[in-house]
């Protein structure tokens, strides 16, 4: 790389942070603490993948996803998921209408998934049926309808919530639903602080308003900019072997990996953790990925990817805990 397109790489690594700082600030106006978990969506934005937030209901997770969408002044979609949802009430369906000289006409007419940023309620709710209906669109970003196949306009991103301690009347999302969300992020409890500044926001006369700051185009120009984010060869095989550390029975794997994971995470892993990786350098004034980015975020990108069997349930061993072994145990070199 030149000295001109060294300055080039600085000024573009400026200017993202910059807009992602700015973005920030705007959802905390709305935000309470949550930093680790604001910041997870945001890279996850940037980075044009899709982000699981798991937590008890009123953490914020709703209201977070809202937040974003003023900031980033995209068009902003909820769907409820419930056990009655059908998955033509996400994609759309074909309508008998009539026209402007009394005939009648077979219309498509779009359902809620046509947005720029989707946030999907409780998806653990909705049947594997209507859950399928996502599969499409996540990975492909269009939505097929019969015989008509319809493209998204971009930037898309869809935001799931799922509450883990209420289990009657939900459906687990599929291993190849879940290999579908770059993040799975853990929204916990407030801390006591945060509490006064919740009641300080909420039961007074003040009103919150948040601002955008960027858009559609600008956003898929920095999405363009975290591609372009160069991975040297360490820092790529150690994300390889980080991956095929979740795999049991792999040269790379820990003694707990092979004693309770079933499966590990697929080629769809290491993809999310060089992505999620690049905005994480850029972050740091950098405009090139390290071993540290990597290590930074390889609990959220790998948690939901590996499958553990009986006895690690048995033994309460948690996918992080495992995770955390390989960590300790994979060398940078």
């Amino acid at each position: 790389m030149d000295n001109n397109e060294l300055a080039n790489a600085k000024q573009r690594a400026v200017e993202f942070k910059d807009t992602f700082n700015k973005i920030k600030a705007e959802v905390n106006n709305m935000m309470v603490g949550q930093q680790d978990v604001v910041e997870g969506v945001l890279i996850a934005l940037m980075a044009g993948g899709h982000v699981l937030l798991e937590g008890v209901p009123g953490l914020g997770k709703t209201m977070l996803v809202s937040s974003i969408s003023q900031a980033v002044n995209l068009q902003f979609s909820r769907i409820q998921f419930t056990p009655d949802l059908m998955p033509a009430d996400i994609q759309g369906s074909t309508v008998l209408s009539e026209t402007a000289n009394g005939g009648h006409e077979l219309r498509f007419q779009p359902g809620p998934i046509m947005a720029n940023l989707v946030l999907a309620d409780e998806i653990n709710r909705a049947t594997p049926k209507t859950q399928s209906a996502l599969l499409e669109v996540m990975q492909e970003k269009q939505v097929t309808v019969g015989r008509q196949t319809i493209k998204l306009d971009e930037p898309f991103c869809v935001m799931a919530t799922q509450n883990p301690s209420e289990q009657e009347g939900t459906y687990p999302l599929p291993e190849a639903q879940l290999d579908r969300f770059l993040f799975k992020l853990i929204v916990g409890y407030p801390t006591e602080q945060d509490y006064h500044t919740i009641i300080d926001r909420t039961t007074s006369g003040e009103k919150i308003t948040i601002n955008p700051v960027t858009e559609a185009k600008q956003l898929c120009d920095l999405r363009a900019i975290v591609r372009q984010v160069p991975v040297p060869e360490l820092a790529k095989s150690y994300a390889i072997r980080l991956v095929m550390a979740t795999q049991p029975g792999s040269e790379y794997a820990t003694e707990e990996v092979n004693k309770y994971v079933n499966l590990g995470a697929s080629p769809r892993g290491i993809q999310g953790l060089m992505l999620a990786a690049k905005v994480k350098a850029l972050l740091d004034d950098r405009f090139a990925v390290s071993c540290d980015d990597i290590k930074a975020i390889a609990t959220p990108v790998l948690r939901h990817r590996m499958v553990l069997n009986f006895h690690a349930q048995a033994s309460k061993v948690s996918s992080d805990q495992v995770i955390q072994t390989i960590l300790k145990s994979l060398k940078f070199n």
